[in-house]
């Protein structure tokens, strides 16, 4: 077996949190997590857990802040959640969209006028339209996520939407213009799209298949220094269960560096497949 490259923390730049844990409100056929209603491998993070990452965050300087999940709008504390990370440093949401009343929507944008720092919401379709999206998030999802949409933009707000390749067509320019039309349906005059790449882990490894055994890296892969591009090299994951070295590895126990962030700061093997994707594929999580 050849040795798996290496990547240093650089800086931690990026913190994530599971903030929903493994709880989602719907089971995607693609989700490389396997989330769902049932799915208690991480549990929700409350409001005294994620300040007491926070101050971890802020000795360390930290930059921004993600919320994950699951759905992260479970969570009871999540506007408490954003209100106290925007005091130091801009935050994103990674939604379903199915949880985004009109109430809820209009206190994302008080909080994000009163802060000095950005706050985005980002929101997962899979698919052009109704038939494709459900294939793939479960029957009734696209009308709730359409719901969603609208009620942020009423709110003032511009979600950034987010595609994996399971929508067929999506990695072609026209795919993607299709994806820009729909957003500008809602009234979004500079819609913002990010494609994601699938990792065939969780269930997607069961809806398509697993990661062959040359999709691994290799020392001889990497030049010196490539590995700096990856989001390993500025980020890490903080759940229930501890660190983890990024939010697509929280299921593989080697990937946990620790109970706290000091303890995450040591070099990491990139020996799975999911990174093998990452590195082939130039992925990052952020926005």
């Amino acid at each position: 077996m050849t040795e798996a490259p290496l990547v240093s923390l650089a800086s931690l730049d990026t913190l994530w949190f599971q903030v929903s844990g493994t709880l989602c409100n719907i089971a995607c056929t693609h989700c490389f997590i396997s989330c769902s209603p049932q799915n208690h491998s991480h549990e929700m993070m409350t409001l005294a857990d994620v300040e007491e990452r926070l101050d971890e965050a802020r000795a360390i300087g930290v930059r921004e802040y993600y919320f994950t999940g699951g759905e992260p709008f479970m969570n009871r504390d999540m506007i408490a959640i954003l209100e106290k990370t925007l005091r130091q440093g801009p935050a994103t949401v990674l939604t379903n969209g199915m949880l985004l009343p009109p109430a809820v929507c209009r206190k994302l944008k008080e909080l994000f006028d009163a802060s000095d720092y950005s706050l985005d919401i980002r929101i997962s379709i899979d698919g052009f339209d109704r038939a494709s999206h459900d294939a793939i998030r479960g029957p009734g999802v696209w009308d709730r996520v359409m719901t969603g949409i609208a009620n942020l933009v009423a709110a003032g707000l511009n979600p950034v939407i987010t595609v994996t390749t399971a929508a067929e067509g999506v990695e072609t320019s026209e795919g993607r213009m299709r994806f820009l039309e729909l957003m500008r349906t809602f009234g979004i005059d500079k819609p913002r799209l990010k494609v994601l790449s699938l990792f065939r882990i969780g269930a997607e490894e069961k809806r398509s298949r697993a990661y062959a055994d040359w999709e691994r890296l290799s020392s001889d892969m990497l030049e010196t220094g490539d590995a700096g591009s990856l989001q390993c090299a500025s980020g890490r994951m903080v759940t229930s269960r501890g660190v983890y070295v990024c939010p697509i590895l929280i299921e593989e126990e080697g990937a946990r560096m620790g109970d706290r962030l000091a303890d995450a700061q040591r070099p990491f093997p990139l020996r799975y497949g999911a990174c093998h994707t990452c590195w082939v594929d130039g992925v990052t999580c952020t926005t």
